[in-house]
C-alpha cells in the first residue's frame, strides 16, 4: 500500500491529517504510505521515493512527519491515538505534534452511548435485560479482517470508533449456553431444559425445542427455527484517552508457513521471529450489553421459558464473563470483564428517571385534555390543586406559615367567588372543596380544629357550598 488515501484538503503544508481523525479512520481510511520503509537492495527499491516524489509532482512541499517511518508498530501507534515517540538515534525531519488522543471524540462516543441507552428506554422493560460490565483485560476483535498489517480491528461506520457486533455476544453466549447445559460447570442453572412445543410439528417428529434452541435458534435444514432474542452491538466506553497497541511474537512462523528456515521446515528454534502489532481497548472501559426477547414469540414456542428468560440470560452472561471472554485472543485471556454494579445502578436510575417523565407527561397530557373541557373558573380551581401538589412535594414534611404562599392564593379565589356573578354553584363548591382539602395540609396550625374554624370563617367556605 504505497500511499494514504487522504483527501487533498488534508494534506497542506505542515498539516498532520491524523490529528484531525478518529481511530478507525486513521486506520483504515487514512492508513499511513510505507513505500520508504523497503530496502534499497530490493527488487522495489524504486517505491522508496514514491511518496515524496508524489508530493513534489502535485506541487507540495515534500516534509515527512508523522509517516516518514511506516513500520507496522509505528502505524498502530498513530491509529490508537498515540503521540510516537522521538527516535534521537534515528531522528525525522520534523518532530511529531502532540496527539489530543481520543478526547475529541468522547462526546461522540459518549453520545452513542446515550443514544443506544434512550431506544433501550423505550423498549418494554419485560422485554429488555442490560447488563454493564467493565473489561478486566484487554480487548481486541476483528483482527481477521482484511487489512495491509495483516491484522484488522472492528471499527463502527462511519463514526470510526471499536464495537462489538451484536452477532459476536450472541455466539459467546450460545456457547456459555451449551457449557452449562453440560452440567459440568456445576449448577446448569436451567439451560438443560428440553421443553414440549405447543405448537405442532416443531422439531424432526413433533418433539419440542431445548432452552438453547427457543433462545439462540436452531440450524437445521429440515427444521430450522428463529431464537426469541436480538443482540445489540456494544460501543465501548474507552478508559482513557487511546487505544493500546499489543505485540505478539510467532517464533515458528517458518513452520506454520511451511517455509524453509535454517535447512528445515520444522519447529526450531532457529526460527525468525517477527513482532506483530495489533490494536486493543484497555482494560477498565465500559460496556453495555443489551438484548431484546419477543416474548410473543417466545410464549408461542416455549410458554414456560417467558419468565426466567432472564435469570437464564444473567447465568449465561456471568459464565462467559469468567470463563469465556469476547472478541479475539480470548484462549489467551484476552476479552475477559466482569459486572459493573456502579454502572447498572446508573443506568436503572436513568431508566426510571425515564419513566418517571414518560408518565409526568402522559398526566399533563391528560390534564390538558381534561382542562380543555371545563370553564375558566373551574381551570382557576384545577390550577390551585396542581401548584398544592407541587408544593406538598417540596415541602416534604414542612409546612407554610399563615398568609403566604397558597393561603394568600386562596383567600383571593375565594373573595373573587363571592364577589362576581360569573361564578356558579358548582364552580364555587368545586374552589371550597379544593381549599378545604389542601390548606390544611400545607399551612402551619391549619390542622388545628379551633384555628381550621376559624379559617373557614373568614373565608367564607360554608356559603361557597352553599350550606349557609
Amino acid at each position: 500500500m504505497p500511499v494514504a488515501a487522504v483527501p487533498a484538503y488534508l494534506q497542506k503544508e505542515g498539516q498532520e491529517f491524523y490529528l484531525t481523525a478518529p481511530p478507525g479512520h486513521r486506520f483504515l481510511l487514512y492508513f499511513a504510505a510505507w513505500g520508504d520503509n523497503l530496502e534499497t537492495d530490493s527488487a522495489d527499491w524504486r517505491m522508496k521515493d514514491r511518496v515524496p516524489k508524489m508530493r513534489r509532482q502535485q506541487g507540495q512541499l515534500v516534509q515527512q512527519g508523522w509517516d516518514d517511518q511506516p513500520n507496522d508498530q509505528y502505524a498502530c501507534i498513530v491509529a490508537a491515538c498515540k503521540t510516537p515517540a522521538f527516535d534521537e538515534e534515528r531522528p525525522r525531519r520534523t518532530r511529531p505534534r502532540t496527539d489530543p488522543g481520543l478526547k475529541p471524540w468522547l462526546p461522540l462516543m459518549n453520545g452513542l452511548a446515550t443514544r443506544q441507552s434512550a431506544l433501550a428506554a423505550t423498549v418494554a422493560p419485560d422485554n429488555l435485560l442490560r447488563l454493564d460490565a467493565l473489561a478486566t483485560a484487554p480487548f481486541t476483535t476483528g483482527l481477521g479482517n482484511e487489512h495491509p498489517l495483516e491484522n484488522g480491528f472492528a471499527f463502527l461506520n462511519p463514526y470510526g470508533l471499536p464495537y462489538l457486533p451484536g452477532s459476536g455476544v450472541k455466539g459467546v453466549l450460545r456457547q456459555a449456553a451449551r457449557e452449562l447445559a453440560t452440567g459440568e460447570w456445576g449448577d446448569p442453572q436451567g439451560w438443560d431444559a428440553f421443553l414440549p412445543s405447543p405448537a405442532s410439528g416443531r422439531g424432526a417428529g413433533g418433539e419440542g425445542l431445548s432452552a438453547i434452541d427457543a433462545f439462540f435458534g436452531k440450524e437445521d435444514s429440515n427444521n430450522a427455527q428463529r431464537g426469541a432474542l436480538v443482540f445489540w452491538d456494544v460501543i465501548p466506553q474507552i478508559k482513557g484517552d487511546s487505544l493500546m497497541v499489543e505485540i505478539m511474537t510467532p517464533h515458528q512462523g517458518h513452520y506454520y508457513q511451511q517455509k524453509e528456515a535454517a535447512g528445515s521446515i520444522s519447529p526450531h528454534n532457529s526460527g525468525q521471529p517477527i513482532p506483530i502489532s495489533y490494536l486493543t481497548v484497555p482494560p477498565g472501559s465500559g460496556f453495555a450489553f443489551h438484548v431484546v426477547c419477543d416474548l410473543t414469540f417466545l410464549g408461542r414456542i416455549a410458554p414456560a421459558l417467558t419468565e426466567s428468560w432472564k435469570a437464564l440470560l444473567t447465568a449465561a452472561f456471568e459464565h462467559a464473563f469468567q470463563w469465556l471472554g469476547f472478541g479475539a485472543k480470548t484462549a489467551v485471556g484476552y476479552g475477559a470483564m466482569q459486572a459493573d454494579k456502579e454502572a447498572a445502578a446508573k443506568a436503572a436510575k436513568a431508566r426510571k428517571d425515564h419513566e418517571d417523565d414518560a408518565e409526568r407527561a402522559r398526566q399533563e397530557a391528560e390534564r390538558q385534555a381534561r382542562l380543555a373541557t371545563l370553564t375558566p373558573n373551574l381551570r382557576l380551581v384545577d390550577e390551585f390543586r396542581v401548584q398544592a401538589v407541587q408544593r406538598a412535594e417540596q415541602l416534604g414534611t414542612h409546612k407554610d406559615k399563615p398568609n403566604t404562599g397558597l393561603h394568600s392564593q386562596a383567600s383571593q379565589l375565594a373573595k373573587t367567588a363571592h364577589e362576581s356573578n360569573d361564578w356558579s354553584a358548582d364552580e364555587k363548591r368545586a374552589l371550597a372543596q379544593a381549599i378545604e382539602e389542601w390548606l390544611p395540609k400545607l399551612i402551619e396550625k391549619f390542622d388545628r380544629k379551633d384555628d381550621w374554624k376559624e379559617v373557614r370563617k373568614k373565608l367564607k367556605l360554608a356559603a361557597l357550598k352553599g350550606e349557609a
